[in-house]
């Protein structure tokens, strides 16, 4: 029954813990008020429990002790004048285990005291103080999260959102309409470490971006602009824009003639979206779900990592029916609903837990890629396509990008051998193990860098040493640098005195594409069972000499730097 997750404050949050009880597992705490003893106390009852979600909804008066005055500043690594909360986090930062995830909430100052501060200026202050501490604490913790309190009650509005006769009654800060709030946040994030989140949004131009046709606005001018509908269009580019930088790579697919949408794109003085922020373009007369099937190849994603975007009821009725697969969420009726409408697409279909460097470069990546698939156009010849893309791979130390790898490993399903799934804390006893090896590639070509793009961990606690779980990227796959990335590990375990490799294959609904992976690059098939799952082996001193290409790729090798 859903997740086990626990919520610790330190005000009553009893009816928020009852409303999550409906579809999870929830730890509940004796009291309220003690959540660092309950955290530090490894034979408390939170502990045995072992939630996978911990959420600290902490108020940030109480946390004062109501002390509304700022000390001289301190210099201390924290940064926090305020000693009550410099010493909470530094306490709370030594609650964090690996493996779990911390959700702590952000802070809105409130209590009947605030009306009468001499300087309105220090509420601000102290919620910035506890803002400081959470992001000190998830700089230095890749599993610990901010819990977004403040759009909550800002979004309620403070006197929906607290209530002085339930706090004096029960020590119950928020009213009804708040704690139901707060138990929907909740839910909806553990939903969201849960899921796989979308990752294109295509997007139509004429009456989507923009008011008004592109091909006619020499005669009727684009609605687009600072004001009136105008800027209605210009707000809902501007959380366009902020999603790219979220990770969301943007495309369009629009019936137009391109040179008049590119002419707009690149002029108009009000777009906010330039061409550098589509990674893909599809600007024609064809139907668009031929156009999304084409990008979706030329991404080398699945359909289901596509959201379609178009002012059109007969253009998204028909990509719904043709291509089933693809998110068509609704087109608002009115302008000034697009940026809310947006933002609602977003935290449904893209929204992430954490962003890592690598989803911030997305776009650029798939731009790039664009770039690889033309020349392969223009050159026909598969082998010339390869010479000319200067494939360069390095092998990474995969401790100084914990992060990555494990989202590498649990979110790659096509190029997967076994589809083994582990936490940050497995991941991390797994690199530190001197029985396992973990290789981490970077891989770049002419037309820029793919980033950390595959990871295989390999046992060798026996005495022939074992692939476990070996995954590359799909905006690497149908280049053959997996040929390349093997060659590399066997050259460097036949190094290390060992005669032999062991690989598996584990099928799943996804992982076809290297079903015969190990046929294809030499290995004997030692045995395979009912289900599909197969063991194969290699001789590394009779390692088969494989497709010339692979000579063009490059591998420093780290040991003689």
């Amino acid at each position: 029954m859903g997740k086990k997750i626990a919520v610790l404050s330190n005000v009553n949050m009893n009816y928020v813990i009852r409303l999550l009880k409906k579809d999870h597992q929830v730890y509940e705490a004796e009291g309220y008020g003690n959540e660092l003893g309950i955290l530090m106390n490894e034979q408390s009852s939170y502990h045995a429990f072992a939630p996978e979600i911990t959420f600290l909804l902490m108020d940030l008066m109480e946390l004062l002790g109501h002390e509304l005055y700022l000390p001289k500043v301190r210099e201390d690594q924290l940064c926090i004048d305020a000693p009550r909360l410099h010493d909470w986090f530094e306490q709370m930062e030594r609650c964090i285990l690996p493996g779990r995830l911390y959700y702590l909430s952000d802070a809105w100052l409130w209590g009947p005291e605030i009306g009468a501060l001499p300087e309105s200026s220090l509420r601000q202050q102290l919620e910035e103080q506890w803002l400081r501490g959470l992001v000190w604490l998830r700089q230095r913790h890749e599993n610990v999260r901010i819990f977004p309190y403040r759009q909550i009650i800002g979004g309620l509005g403070e006197e929906n959102s607290f209530s002085l006769k339930t706090w004096y009654l029960g020590k119950i800060l928020h009213t009804v309409d708040a704690q139901k709030r707060l138990a929907e946040e909740i839910g909806y994030l553990v939903e969201t470490e849960a899921g796989v989140p979308k990752k294109v949004l295509l997007v139509d131009l004429d009456n989507t971006l923009w008011g008004g046709l592109a091909g006619e606005r020499e005669h009727t001018p684009l609605e687009l602009s600072e004001d009136h509908q105008g800027l209605a269009y210009k707000n809902a580019q501007r959380v366009l824009r902020l999603m790219t930088q979220s990770g969301v790579v943007l495309g369009i697919v629009s019936k137009n003639n391109e040179e008049d949408a590119l002419a707009v794109i690149r002029e108009h003085p009000h777009m906010v979206l330039r061409e550098e922020d589509f990674a893909v373009r599809r600007i024609n007369w064809r139907q668009k779900h031929e156009n999304i099937r084409e990008i979706a190849d030329s991404l080398n994603l699945g359909l289901d990592a596509m959201v379609f975007w178009d002012d059109s009821p007969e253009e998204r009725e028909l990509v719904k029916q043709m291509l089933p697969q693809v998110e068509v969420p609704s087109f608002p009726d009115n302008p000034i609903e697009l940026a809310p409408a947006l933002t609602e697409i977003y935290k449904k279909y893209f929204r992430k837990p954490r962003l890592t460097a690598e989803d911030r470069e997305k776009t650029r990546q798939y731009a790039e890629n664009e770039q690889r698939n033309r020349l392969e156009e223009q050159v026909g010849d598969f082998g010339e396509y390869l010479r000319r893309l200067r494939i360069r791979a390095e092998t990474v130390d995969p401790a100084a990008h914990m992060e990555r790898l494990v989202q590498l490993v649990n979110k790659t399903n096509q190029f997967n051998l076994t589809t083994l799934r582990y936490s940050q804390e497995e991941m991390q006893n797994i690199v530190a193990n001197s029985s396992k090896k973990v290789y981490l590639y970077r891989v770049e070509d002419c037309f820029g860098d793919y980033g950390l793009v595959s990871a295989a961990i390999v046992d060798l606690a026996g005495e022939t040493p074992f692939i476990e779980e070996w995954v590359l990227s799909c905006r690497v796959m149908g280049k053959q640098v997996e040929d390349a990335l093997l060659g590399y590990m066997e050259a460097d375990l036949q190094a290390a005195g060992y005669g032999q490799l062991r690989g598996r294959y584990v099928p799943t609904a996804k992982n076809k594409p290297v079903e015969q992976l190990y046929d294809r690059l030499g290995y004997q098939l030692v045995s395979q069972d009912s289900g599909g799952e197969k063991e194969y082996c290699l001789r590394l001193a009779d390692r088969p000499a494989r497709a010339e290409h692979v000579a063009w790729i490059e591998i420093p090798d780290k040991n003689a730097e």
